[in-house]
C-alpha cells in the first residue's frame, strides 16, 4: 500500500487568457511527513494551493490525495485534506466551540462524534478549558490554535498551512511549530506548510523550492542547500530564487 499522501504530478496553470503560472509541478510527500514550501512572493505557492483545495480547477496533471485524484473522486479526496489559510476564516462572534461545532455539521459530524473530537484537538492544543469564549477575545496565537484544531476534526490525511504565524509573536509561533511537527512525527499526518521563515524548518522536513512557478529543488535540508551550492538554507533559499 502506497505511504504517498500528496502526490502532484505533471502539474500546469493557467488563468484564463494569462501567462502560464505554474509549470510542470512534481513532488509528493509521504504519510507522517512535514513539508515546507518555500517561495518568494508570486512564486506560485497560493495557485498551488488553490489548486489542492479545489478553488480553482486544473486541467493539465494530477493531485491526488490519499491516493484519490481530486479530479474523478473530489468528495472522496477533499475527505482526506484539512487547511489553515492565511487569513482567519473563523466566526469572530461565536465561540470556540461553537465554531468548531459548525465546521463539523459542515463536514458531516453527527453531534455524538463532534463532541469528542472537539474536546480531543481542543485539549492538544491547550485550548479546551477556553471553549466557551468568544473568538473575538482571543489573541492571534490562540485563534491560529482554533483554526488547527478544527481543519484537524474529521482526522485529515493531509494538513495545509499557508503561512499560518505570520503576525504572531514568537512564543504563540513557537508552540505552534512545535505542534505541527509532533503531529507529523506521531501519526500518519502529511503536512504541507508554506513559510517564509527559515527557523520553522526542521532538519528533518522535507523542503520544495519553487520560483516562477517551477519547482527549483526538493529534499532535506542539507540536500537543497547541496543542491544550491550553499553554506545554510539562506543562502540556498537566495540562490535559488534570485537566478
Amino acid at each position: 500500500m502506497s505511504n504517498i499522501a500528496l502526490e502532484i504530478a505533471g502539474l500546469n496553470f493557467s488563468y484564463a487568457k494569462k501567462k502560464q503560472v505554474l509549470h510542470d509541478l512534481h513532488f509528493e510527500v509521504d504519510a507522517g511527513q512535514c513539508c515546507i514550501l518555500l517561495g518568494p512572493n508570486g512564486a506560485g505557492k497560493s495557485t498551488l494551493f488553490s489548486l489542492i483545495t479545489r478553488l480553482y480547477a486544473h486541467k493539465q496533471g494530477r493531485i491526488k490525495l490519499a491516493g484519490f485524484d481530486i479530479q474523478k473522486q473530489p468528495l472522496k479526496a477533499l475527505g482526506h485534506l484539512g487547511v489553515v489559510f492565511q487569513q482567519t476564516t473563523l466566526d469572530l462572534d461565536l465561540t470556540v466551540q461553537q465554531n468548531l461545532r459548525y465546521h463539523a455539521a459542515l463536514q458531516g459530524m453527527s453531534r455524538k462524534k463532534a463532541n469528542p473530537a472537539i474536546q480531543e484537538q481542543l485539549e492538544c492544543l491547550g485550548m479546551y478549558e477556553r471553549r466557551t469564549e468568544v473568538v473575538r477575545q482571543l489573541n492571534g496565537g490562540h485563534r491560529r490554535r482554533v483554526e488547527i484544531a478544527r481543519a484537524l476534526m474529521h482526522k485529515p490525511s493531509v494538513l495545509l498551512l499557508d503561512e499560518p504565524t505570520v503576525g504572531l509573536d514568537v512564543p504563540s509561533r513557537q508552540a505552534i511549530v512545535e505542534h505541527v511537527h509532533q503531529l507529523s512525527q506521531d501519526g500518519h499526518l502529511a503536512v504541507l506548510w508554506a513559510t517564509h521563515l527559515m527557523d520553522e524548518i526542521y532538519a528533518s522536513d522535507k523542503i520544495v523550492v519553487m520560483h516562477q512557478g517551477t519547482l527549483k529543488a526538493q529534499g532535506l535540508m542539507a540536500d537543497v542547500i547541496r543542491q544550491a551550492q550553499a553554506e545554510n538554507i539562506n543562502d540556498a533559499f537566495y540562490k535559488l530564487t534570485h537566478s
